[in-house]
C-alpha cells in the first residue's frame, strides 16, 4: 500500500512538473485599439482566419489569426536561459522567436534571442521564410535547448527571426509562436517541439493536454505527457483525427434547438488554441445567425443572452454544446457573437475552426499516440 501510494505521489509530481501556465493577458486587438490604430490596420489588411490553414491564400496575414488571443506560457532557450512569452499554438507546427538579429521596428518591443548569449546554440546556413499576404517573417534556423516547464529538450530546432511583417507586431503581447500540430505542415521540415519529446521519452505519455479557465487571470494550462482527472470528471469522449496535419476531427452537424441548420451533410473541424473565436465559413455563419434571430454584425443586446439557445456541435455521434454564455462575448458593455466568417478555397468543403471559445467548455487532450482529440465538458 505504502509502494503504492508513493508511485501516486511521484505521478502526481510529474504530472505538475510538466505543467505550463498560461496567462491571460491584454490581447492584439485590445491593444491596438487602445493606440487607436485598429481601424486603419483592418482597412490596410483584410481578415481572412482560413489564410492560416490554406497557405496559397495570400490576401490576408494568417498571423492576424492571433489577433484575439489572450492566453500566453513562457519557455526558454539557450544555456543559461533566455525567456520567451509565446503562444502555444496547435494550429502550426514550428518554434520561433525573434532574435538580435531583427530591425524590424516590431521586434524592438520584444525580447529578441541572442545566440553569442548561448553555449549550447548550434547555427546553421538555412534559411526560414513563412509567407504572409503583405510580407513575410524571415530568418534563419538553429538548434538549441528549449526549457518548457522543466522539460530540457536538446538540439530543437527553431527558428530566429531577421523580420516580422508589419508595425502592427510591435504591440503583440506575445514574443513568438510554439506549433504543436504535426511534422507534415512545419515549414522548412524543422521537428516540431513535441516530436521531439516524444522521440526522446520526455513525457510520460505521447499526449498533452489544455485548459482554459474563465477567471480572468488564474489556472489555465497545457499539461505535457499527462491527463489531469480532476478535469475529466464527466468522462472523455475520444474522436479520431481525419487528416495528420492540424488537429483536424470530422462534424457530423451543427443544430439548434435539435434542428441541424449547418454542416448538415457532415464537414471538417480543426481544433485550434491558436484561434481564440469560432471561425466559420461564410455562408454558414450566414444561416447561423439567422437561426439565432442575429443580425449579420453579430452584435445583440446584452440583456438577450439569456433568451440564446445552445449551440451544439454533432461529433463522432455525439454532442457537444456550447451554451450563450460561452458563444456571447461582452466588451465595454456591447455583446457580439464570438463567430467569424472565413473565406475557404473552392473544392475544400465547409470546414470549421473551433478556437479558444470552444476549448473554453472543454478540457481538451491532444493524443498522438493514437492520433485522437479527447473532450471533456467542464460544467
Amino acid at each position: 500500500m505504502k509502494l503504492l501510494l508513493l508511485l501516486g505521489l511521484v505521478t502526481l509530481a510529474q504530472c505538475f512538473a510538466l505543467r505550463v501556465p498560461l496567462r491571460k493577458a491584454k490581447s492584439l486587438r485590445q491593444s491596438l485599439k487602445e493606440h487607436g490604430l485598429l481601424e486603419h490596420y483592418l482597412r490596410q489588411h483584410p481578415y481572412n482566419p482560413a489564410a492560416k490553414y490554406f497557405p496559397t491564400l495570400l490576401s490576408s496575414e494568417p498571423l492576424q489569426n492571433f489577433m484575439d488571443m489572450e492566453y500566453f506560457g513562457t519557455i526558454s532557450i539557450g544555456t543559461p536561459a533566455q525567456e520567451f512569452t509565446v503562444i502555444f499554438d496547435t494550429g502550426s507546427s514550428n518554434l520561433w522567436v525573434p532574435s538580435v538579429y531583427c530591425s524590424s521596428p516590431a521586434c524592438g518591443n520584444h525580447k529578441r534571442f541572442n545566440p553569442e548569449k548561448s553555449s549550447t546554440f548550434v547555427g546553421t546556413n538555412e534559411s526560414l521564410s513563412i509567407v504572409y499576404g503583405t510580407g513575410s517573417m524571415t530568418g534563419i534556423l538553429g538548434y538549441d535547448t528549449v526549457t518548457v516547464s522543466d522539460i530540457k529538450v536538446i538540439n530543437q530546432i527553431f527558428g530566429l527571426a531577421e523580420t516580422e511583417p508589419g508595425t502592427f507586431f510591435y504591440y503583440a503581447p506575445f514574443d513568438g509562436i510554439l506549433g504543436l500540430a504535426f511534422p507534415s505542415i512545419s515549414s522548412s521540415g524543422a521537428t516540431p517541439v513535441f516530436d521531439n519529446m516524444m522521440t526522446e521519452d520526455l513525457v510520460a505519455r505521447d499526449l498533452f493536454s489544455v485548459y482554459l479557465s474563465k477567471n480572468e487571470q488564474k489556472g489555465s494550462f497545457v499539461l505535457f505527457g499527462a491527463i489531469d482527472h480532476s478535469y475529466t470528471t464527466n468522462g472523455i469522449s475520444w474522436i479520431p483525427l481525419s487528416a495528420e496535419t492540424y488537429w483536424q476531427i470530422t462534424m457530423d452537424s451543427v443544430s439548434i434547438a435539435g434542428v441541424p441548420v449547418v454542416c448538415s451533410n457532415g464537414c471538417q473541424a480543426i481544433v485550434d488554441t491558436g484561434t481564440s473565436l469560432l471561425a466559420v465559413p461564410n455562408q454558414a455563419l450566414n444561416t447561423l445567425l439567422g437561426a439565432l434571430g442575429v443580425g449579420s454584425n453579430g452584435e445583440i443586446s446584452c440583456s438577450a443572452i439569456s433568451s440564446l439557445p445552445d449551440i451544439v456541435f454533432h461529433i463522432n455521434g455525439q454532442a457537444f454544446p456550447l451554451p450563450p454564455s460561452a458563444y456571447v462575448m461582452e466588451n465595454d458593455g456591447y455583446c457580439s457573437l464570438g463567430l467569424q466568417g472565413m473565406n475557404i478555397p473552392a473544392g475544400s468543403g465547409e470546414q470549421w475552426i473551433l478556437g479558444d471559445i470552444f476549448i473554453h467548455e472543454y478540457y481538451v487532450i491532444f493524443n498522438r499516440a493514437n492520433n485522437m482529440v479527447g473532450l471533456s465538458r467542464l460544467h
